[in-house]
């Protein structure tokens, strides 16, 4: 019985590090919950942004500048969540993103939400990159683009090693 939840685990792991590039680590807290002690689903989401976040500044990217002092602005102009299982207050989660360019001023954020290494959630959200004083779509600029193509490489360069492993 324990080496089917190690196997079924390692596979989780392997198509999780295969699929992801950026995973963020996070305890749900009493205040991410609702009334019925769910994670709120615009929570959750927040949850994800954090991550995102963490990402931006992991690759080198100063979030201070990248959010607040910048002339370019990265909303959101897409979001979906689908909730596949309850997160309760208390439980640890890890928060998995590939990033993907869409466009040459568009990009989306793929997450997967897991928890004990059972997806919990699967998330979307779609930035459109735009200049805030014309409020205009604009090009990205080298370091998000930077940021983009380095998950990207992540990806693929683990799915290679991986399926290595798997041979």
């Amino acid at each position: 019985m324990v080496r089917v939840g190690y196997l079924s685990s390692f596979y989780v792991f392997l198509i999780l590090n295969i699929t992801m590039s950026f995973t963020y680590h996070r305890t749900v807290r009493f205040r991410d919950t609702d009334a019925a002690g769910v994670v709120y689903f615009a929570n959750a989401l927040a949850i994800c942004h954090e991550a995102y976040e963490e990402s931006l500044e992991v690759s080198g990217i100063n979030i201070q500048d990248f959010f607040g002092n910048s002339s370019l602005a990265f909303p959101i102009v897409h979001s979906s969540i689908d909730f596949l299982r309850p997160m309760f207050c208390g439980n640890k989660l890890v928060v998995s993103l590939t990033p993907q360019k869409l466009s040459a001023d568009k990009f989306e954020i793929n997450y997967e939400i897991l928890m004990a290494d059972m997806i919990v959630s699967k998330a979307v959200t779609r930035h459109v990159c735009i200049d805030t004083n014309t409020r205009q779509k604009n090009k990205l600029p080298s370091q998000i683009v930077h940021w983009l193509d380095t998950n990207r490489r992540n990806a693929e360069n683990t799915e290679r090693r991986k399926s290595r492993e798997f041979i």
